[in-house]
């Protein structure tokens, strides 16, 4: 297919850090004494690719100050994961190096403001994307990010790149075509334009 430029989902297409999300949630938990159990990777791989406001509503709940977690919440994020980062799915940097070649590459994700940059840094991949934006850093549901990127840089033909209905559902929104990436973190996702089963399936399918 004939596609200008590439969007892609952080978590459960690029990347898994899940267990790390994990250390900085439960951090988040005990600086601020809640009387909750650790959250568990089932638990928040369950949720992954959710807005951040709807993961706290169903791991904390109410009857916490919500906005004290958040801020907390952010504070750590932004200090652990550099230092904890993730680990990138297999062929990942070679993919992701080879499509830069001649498409270009943008991020869209829910997560909080500093995600995005701290994936980029970790993984040594900031080289090879024009740009990212996150629901931590403009307060909007996905598929409006999506059309802003697409907006302020004009793509004619962008595909979207992610692993969870939520993904699918978002990218249709925005009036993209959607390529699961099905080693991620959704199941049985329906509606999905194009099928990965490892992300090296993007040069093909993009490359023709």
């Amino acid at each position: 297919m004939s596609f200008d430029s590439i969007i892609f989902d952080m978590d459960g297409t690029l990347w898994d850090a899940v267990d790390s999300y994990c250390e900085v949630w439960n951090a988040t938990i005990a600086d601020l004494g809640f009387d909750r159990q650790p959250v568990t990777r089932s638990e928040l791989a369950s949720l992954m690719g959710l807005p951040l406001t709807v993961i706290y509503d169903r791991l904390i709940g109410s009857g916490y100050d919500h906005e004290a977690f958040m801020e907390r919440l952010g504070v750590n994020e932004e200090s652990m994961m550099p230092r904890l980062g993730g680990v990138l799915y297999p062929g990942v940097k070679e993919t992701i190096a080879r499509l830069a070649q001649s498409k270009r590459l943008f991020m869209v994700s829910n997560c909080q403001a500093s995600g995005l940059p701290n994936f980029l840094t970790f993984t040594g991949l900031e080289p090879y994307f024009t740009d990212h934006l996150s629901y931590g850093q403009t307060g909007r549901e996905k598929d409006e990010n999506i059309r802003d990127i697409v907006e302020r840089y004009g793509l004619a033909k962008p595909l979207y790149v992610g692993d969870t209905q939520g993904d699918c559902r978002s990218t249709h929104a925005a009036g993209l075509p959607f390529a699961w990436a099905k080693l991620g973190f959704g199941r049985d996702v329906e509606g999905a334009d194009y099928e990965l089963e490892h992300i090296t399936d993007l040069v093909p399918l993009c490359e023709g």
